[in-house]
């Protein structure tokens, strides 16, 4: 039978309401009274079917997916959904199967050709769209702990390849978006609006002195795109970074010193990357000139001092309560535009405009010239609010102004709040990088507060 007769048989040779049998020219069921005049005109091109299998295939690389299986906007606000149809059978009793509410009619119709001979299969089991759970997600069963649910159709079980078993969605990737608050420190993670992944890590930690006094770590790390395995190489840097100082610091080493280890860990991670790669150095005499790369810039709070260490052109901002006081950069960028600056060749606006300007030089991995950490220690003697970022965020406010112009009043109270909204800045103003903060409040200790780095 071809498509179009089955449209045909499906539309008029049974009461819709409650499958009567009718006779030609019937305006109302016989049955029930139904009044056959409200049923729609069948389509002129093919149904397609409910997703009661996996579809094949799905979007690479966590981007949206497209074309059969892909979610469109109704106009209603709705979601609906193709699928391609399948060649089967039909429901018990030899019924048609009639395509389910909601699914979309969108291939063209080619009734001409033998080639659209073939019946809808039934479904093994009804479309879980199809039940009120799927519109109101609160309203589904409840599924065993542990499930990870499809963010489209919030219906199907998400395969181990990260694409949804119902309707073939890929997944975000759970880096796109990462946001983690302990105690006074908080950070966020974003992928931006250009790029394909998010390239950005981040580790934030709190443990405590030989005295008993706390210190709270920020490790934020940003992947060299035109590296290999930039997304792996800044999280190994910021894991072993933040691992290195939650080892020293409460062994009683200077938060300076324990910066400068943290910062020689960090490297000693991202080279080892090169070496497992599974390629002989002596079989590949390019085998270091892409190695996985990433910058690294940090903060420790400890006995009343902030200490910033980097490599790169990741940066830190002092942003003080008191907005009427001066913000500041504790940073200074290992990029070509502050060469040019240091140097007397350029001011800070021709060397920030020119196209070399994010080119850096100096950066963490096996291709790297020479490992040269920064660190600084400073004593700020009135509260303020430390933030940690990659250039994601910087782009869009570069000055120590323009910087504390984005952060909320109240971050201080609220870190987590004030990095989702200084993440939501960076995107609203382009979003043309991978954006990663993260803050800390700065308390100053009373006065006569003793600590072990008091004097420093």
């Amino acid at each position: 039978m071809k498509m179009s007769q089955m449209h045909q048989e499906t539309a008029l040779s049974r009461c819709p309401n409650c499958e009567e049998p009718l006779e030609s020219g019937d305006l109302f069921c016989g049955a029930c009274g139904y009044d056959l005049s409200v049923v729609p005109a069948p389509p002129e091109d093919h149904p397609t079917i409910a997703m009661a299998a996996p579809v094949e295939g799905g979007a690479p690389g966590g981007a949206a997916a497209s074309g059969p299986g892909a979610p469109t906007a109704a106009a209603s606000g709705s979601v609906e959904w193709s699928a391609a149809p399948v060649a089967g059978g039909s429901a018990p009793g030899g019924a048609p199967v009639p395509a389910p509410a909601g699914v979309r009619f969108d291939r063209p119709s080619t009734s001409g050709s033998d080639s659209d001979d073939f019946e809808l299969a039934a479904p093994v089991a009804p479309d879980p769209r199809t039940f009120a759970g799927a519109a109101f997600p609160e309203a589904a069963l409840s599924p065993p702990d542990g499930t990870k649910l499809c963010v489209a159709c919030r219906a199907g079980h998400v395969d181990p390849d990260g694409y949804c078993e119902n309707c073939g969605h890929a997944q975000p990737r759970e880096r796109d978006h990462m946001e983690q608050e302990l105690g006074s420190v908080a950070a966020v993670s974003d992928r931006g609006l250009r790029h394909h992944r998010n390239e950005d890590s981040f580790a934030v930690s709190t443990t405590a002195l030989p005295d008993g006094s706390p210190a709270v770590v920020a490790i934020v790390c940003d992947g060299v795109s035109s590296a290999s395995r930039p997304d792996e190489a800044s999280a190994a840097a910021a894991i072993a970074a933040n691992e290195s100082l939650l080892e020293s610091l409460p062994r009683g080493v200077h938060p300076q010193q324990a910066m400068h280890e943290a910062i020689v860990a960090a490297a000693e991670s991202v080279n080892s990357l090169a070496r497992d790669d599974g390629r002989a150095q002596e079989h590949d005499p390019h085998h270091h000139q892409n190695a996985p790369a990433c910058t690294l810039v940090g903060a420790v709070m400890a006995g009343g001092l902030l200490v910033v260490g980097w490599v790169g052109d990741s940066r830190v901002y002092w942003v003080p309560d008191d907005r009427t006081t001066p913000p500041a950069r504790l940073t200074e960028d290992d990029s070509w535009a502050a060469q040019m600056v240091a140097t007397g060749l350029m001011n800070e606006a021709e060397a920030y405009a020119d196209e070399r300007a994010h080119a850096i030089t100096g950066w963490l991995g096996a291709d790297a010239y020479e490992l040269e950490p920064h660190t600084a220690s400073f004593k700020p003697d009135r509260p303020g609010l430390v933030v940690v970022c990659t250039d994601g965020l910087w782009n869009y406010a570069e000055s120590a102004a323009d910087m504390a112009a984005a952060v909320p009043p109240d971050a201080h109270e609220r870190p987590l709040h004030g990095a989702q909204v200084l993440v939501g800045h960076a995107l609203d103003g382009g979003g043309h990088d991978n954006v990663t903060v993260a803050l800390l409040p700065f308390a100053v200790p009373p006065q006569g507060a003793g600590s072990a780095y008091s004097t420093a």
